[in-house]
């Protein structure tokens, strides 16, 4: 009976793509096949690691949250900054 109460916890959605090209269902369809998969279970692995990825926005968070590093504006900056770090030497 417990078992019961686990399954019906357990929500499963339902994706229906539409309009896929015949040439893309082909192409996923002989891939699924490679790989001894059936379709679904091909879309649903690459479903899961789309979800996983960061977002645009999300990354760009991470990246303004990092702290600055001290860069020099120009090539020939950097080329200065070395001289006299050599001349410090």
């Amino acid at each position: 009976m417990h078992a019961l109460w686990v399954y019906h916890d357990v929500m499963t959605k339902t994706i229906q793509i539409r309009d896929v090209p015949d040439d893309v269902h082909r192409r996923l369809t002989a891939r699924a096949t490679e790989e001894r998969r059936s379709l679904s279970e091909l879309l649903r692995a690459e479903a899961v690691e789309l979800a996983r990825r960061p977002t645009m926005a999300e990354m760009l968070d991470r990246l303004a949250s990092r702290p600055r590093l001290d860069v020099p504006e120009s090539s020939a900056e950097a080329l200065a900054q070395e001289r006299a770090e050599d001349d410090l030497r």
